[in-house]
């Protein structure tokens, strides 16, 4: 299994995580859920990644991979007024990924992160690698510390 930028980044900030590979389907109605059925994971501890603009400017949300945004509460955790989510050509260009192996970890250009404070009391969540078929299991405080992320409510 090839390294992704986000798993150099992690590796560089000394943080511990566990990769899990498994089989990904392009054609999932949901992605994020297809792969916790698929690793046997439980949905609430699996986050998807959302790229968002808030009052024009691109930002990251981190949620369980079953749930909603709330564009106001992500406009509130961001300390903007208006967010909507980020067209997909642009997504993919500013994270140097592909949508369903879009990571927090390692995009191209860093931007502001916010992940749903509901998960972030567990031992461990799973997250992308940033390659499509590819998780990473971590601790949330780490996830929060190396992506100098916040913890909000998120979800509607």
């Amino acid at each position: 299994m090839a390294a992704t930028r986000g798993t150099q980044m992690l590796t560089k900030a000394g943080v511990a995580f566990a990769l899990h590979p498994y089989d990904y389907d392009p054609n999932a109605e949901k992605i994020g859920l297809a792969a916790a059925a698929a690793l046997g994971l439980d949905p609430a501890l699996m986050l998807k990644t959302l790229m968002v603009e808030v009052d024009g400017k691109p930002a990251c949300c981190v949620i369980p991979a079953g749930d909603s945004l709330s564009m106001k509460k992500v406009a509130a955790a961001f300390g903007g007024k208006a967010a909507a989510m980020m067209p997909v050509p642009k997504a993919e260009k500013l994270t140097g990924y592909h949508v369903g192996g879009i990571s927090p970890f390692g995009t191209q250009r860093p931007v502001p992160v916010v992940i749903e404070a509901a998960p972030c009391t567990a031992a461990k969540v799973w997250i992308n690698a940033g390659q499509r078929g590819l998780l990473l299991s971590i601790a949330p405080a780490d996830a929060l510390r190396v992506l100098g992320a916040k913890a909000a409510p998120l979800t509607a």
